[in-house]
């Protein structure tokens, strides 16, 4: 019993100290002493388990200080109003009719450098009968274990549109594995061009360098349509109600497989969700892409770096991503 209220005490010292550390959203007030001091109880409480005279008593005035820690977390709360990084300055939002939908506020960047561009947005009306189907894109920066990954809906006829779930950093912030499940950054759908979102990973983004991969997700017309629908309803909702984004709980791929609940044939939930640079594989293994082709072939082909380099400002910049690729590339 005793081993099990050290390891709670641990955890729960790790996780009130780390929360007090970081403090409100986006690094606001932080409190290093009150955090030193809530790690310094914790300790003194693990100490003090070997006397059984004074056991209870430190547990109870610990568990009232995390009690506090936990009621002062859970009441921070998530806002559209900051200091935004231009690009995620602009919410964007969806109209939504019968047949058609208009989106509002499509990022369509124009850069000469990750951090040198021209900001503009447009607003376009997409009929849902056109919709054709959906791409998966996972973008690769740091082994194969970790990976971004977002959906590129195709309307056909060179018409695509990108969404993408990330943090919404304000100006100076610096993004934080750690960071991100402590409420330190509110949750954003990238909502763009696709040219915009995927050459800012080809062509401008070097420190490190990124690799990007497109496939195409094979789902019914029925499902594609849902699962678009339902990412407007989840913008619109963000619109109206921000949220926080979470490392584990709301990061680019749980979202993703939230959204898919509404499609007749969800992924099962698996580690490979977490560890996002094996979705693409995940879904190679249960039939969700083309299994003609051993993965590492169609993962070899859905390499497009230098197709985006040699596309462009084309205007036909998706096609020429799509290209089927030679032999010996």
């Amino acid at each position: 019993m005793t081993c099990a209220l050290a390891a709670a005490v641990l955890v729960a010292g790790l996780w009130g100290g780390l929360a007090l550390y970081f403090g409100g959203a986006h690094g606001a007030s932080p409190h290093p002493l009150v955090s030193a001091l809530f790690a310094v109880l914790a300790l003194t409480v693990l100490v003090g388990l070997s006397a059984r005279q004074w056991r209870w008593h430190l547990l109870g005035g610990f568990a009232v200080a995390f009690l506090a820690v936990l009621v002062w977390w859970l009441w921070l709360t998530p806002s559209n109003q900051r200091d935004w990084v231009p690009g995620v300055a602009v919410l964007p939002f969806a109209t939504v009719a019968k047949s058609s939908v208009t989106v509002h506020n499509i990022r369509n960047f124009h850069y000469r450098s990750e951090t040198d561009f021209t900001r503009a947005y447009y607003d376009k009306s997409f009929d849902l009968a056109q919709l054709q189907g959906a791409d998966l894109i996972a973008v690769y920066w740091m082994g194969p274990a970790i990976a971004h990954i977002f959906i590129s809906f195709d309307f056909g006829d060179n018409n695509h549109l990108a969404v993408s779930v990330e943090t919404r950093p304000t100006k100076g912030d610096t993004y934080s594995t750690i960071k991100g499940l402590f409420r330190q950054y509110e949750l954003y759908y990238v909502v763009a061009d696709e040219r915009d979102v995927i050459q800012l990973r080809t062509n401008f983004r070097h420190s490190p360098d990124e690799q990007v991969y497109v496939y195409r997700v094979k789902a019914t017309r029925d499902d594609t349509r849902r699962l678009f629908l339902e990412y407007l309803k989840q913008i619109n909702a963000l619109e109206a109600v921000p949220q926080f984004y979470n490392t584990l709980g709301s990061n680019c791929t749980t979202v993703i497989w939230r959204n898919t609940r509404v499609t007749s044939n969800q992924l099962p939930f698996s580690w490979k969700l977490l560890a996002s640079g094996y979705v693409p594989e995940a879904l190679y293994d249960s039939g969700r892409l083309d299994t003609t082709l051993p993965f590492a072939e169609l993962q070899r082909r859905a390499h497009i770096n230098q197709r985006a380099l040699a596309a462009g400002q084309a205007s036909d910049f998706s096609a020429q991503i799509r290209a089927p690729a030679g032999a010996g590339q």
